[in-house]
């Protein structure tokens, strides 16, 4: 696995994944909340499964992982 998610890319997926998974424990999400794991795992692991199968990297190419 190598790094294809950095700088904003990552904070933005950290944030909205924290996001989702508050509405679900707090709000009216409930047990959709846990969707909000996808998106912050992607963003602390810096690695999108879906970028791979795209071609797509948002992180610079001396920060491979």
């Amino acid at each position: 696995m190598s790094c294809n998610v950095g700088g904003v890319d990552r904070i933005l997926r950290i944030v909205a994944g924290l996001a989702i998974l508050a509405a679900g424990l707090l709000g009216p999400l409930g047990w959709w909340g846990l969707i909000g794991l996808v998106p912050l795992a992607t963003g602390l692991f810096r690695f999108c499964p879906a970028y791979t199968l795209l071609g797509i990297r948002t992180c610079a190419a001396d920060a491979r992982g």
